[in-house]
């Protein structure tokens, strides 16, 4: 009897111990995906997933990455018999649907065009009028389908680009898999792709800053303001960093796939906040195509989805616009 209750009285003791264990800050970072990521989690257990998430990151390059020769979709883009696996096919599926959304802004077809203006492993083409014209004779997402399992195009010169969603499916897949192992307080950043789930163990919400425009792709950053975010996806599309200078003009690296040309308006960065990684991440890509005021429409339409921008306005200065449901911590 007395064993039992010297028993029992340990096993009280071990749960009221482990009830009481404060959660562990784990912060993960390294370069993956040609930039750097951050997953930031807190863990009772106090569990490294480090190996965990290089998988994902290689599981992802294998499927979707344009700069790994060997992916499905190099080999997809060069017409190669090839398996399309779950990575690939939902990145299709999320691509074709924001192309439908978007009226054809958002197109995963694009790759010819931004390959000739430089932004791929390509140094870029001598553009010209007829060039562009015949290039997007290849850019059309209706054009492009995936049918028993395999992908189908009604032209074999048509290529794939995932590059404005894939980063954020990462963070989302990440997210999936810390939520799997009962981590329910995480923030993962891939490169700028955001998934935040829960906060801080004291309560408070994740905190994220929104860059200012650079003047150039290598400038100091800085933050404009800071956001509080909680089970909200966040991604930030602009032009001040990534471009390209031909004869000493630059153009922006977001491609117009209904003219072929850079988008040249006055818009320098949008920030969506959305309900996962992967949406924020394409619909920022949208809103740089098509514009503030075509955009808002688009982003106005979407529940859970709000909008933040950063743009020139008449008189040369930098203005910013937010939805009604971005909250901003500062100004």
């Amino acid at each position: 009897m007395v064993m039992r209750r010297s028993l029992v009285a340990l096993m009280v003791v071990m749960l009221l111990s482990s009830c009481s264990r404060q959660p562990q800050k784990i912060v993960l970072e390294g370069l993956a995906q040609g930039s750097y990521y951050a997953v930031t989690y807190f863990d009772g257990q106090g569990r490294n997933f480090q190996r965990e998430i290089d998988s994902i990151f290689h599981a992802v390059d294998l499927s979707v990455n344009l700069w790994v020769d060997s992916s499905v979709i190099c080999k997809v883009n060069r017409n190669e018999k090839v398996e399309l696996d779950a990575i690939f096919i939902d990145n299709f599926n999320i691509a074709q649907e924001a192309a439908r959304l978007s009226g054809g802004y958002f197109d995963p077809t694009v790759s010819p065009l931004v390959s000739a203006w430089g932004f791929s492993a390509k140094n870029g083409d001598s553009i010209t009028p007829a060039l562009i014209d015949s290039l997007k004779l290849f850019v059309d997402y209706r054009k492009v389908r995936i049918e028993d399992g395999k992908i189908v195009k009604e032209n074999p010169n048509m290529k794939l680009d995932f590059n404005a969603v894939a980063q954020g499916y990462t963070s989302d897949l990440i997210a999936a898999f810390l939520e799997q192992q009962g981590v329910m307080n995480y923030l993962v950043d891939t490169g700028g792709e955001i998934m935040a789930r829960g906060g801080k163990p004291d309560g408070k919400p994740w905190v994220v800053g929104i860059e200012k425009p650079a003047a150039n792709w290598d400038s100091e950053r800085a933050v404009q303001v800071r956001v509080a975010l909680r089970d909200k996806g966040l991604v930030t599309s602009g032009s001040t960093r990534k471009y390209v200078e031909r004869d000493g003009k630059r153009y922006s690296h977001c491609i117009d796939p209904t003219t072929g040309y850079p988008v040249e308006h006055n818009v320098l960065s949008a920030t969506v906040m959305a309900d996962n990684a992967t949406w924020a991440d394409a619909l920022a890509s949208i809103c740089m195509v098509m514009g503030m005021e075509r955009s808002l429409d688009l982003i106005n339409s979407l529940a859970g989805v709000e909008a933040y921008y950063i743009f020139v306005n008449e008189k040369n200065e930098l203005e910013t616009f937010a939805t009604e449901g971005f909250l901003i911590l500062d100004q």
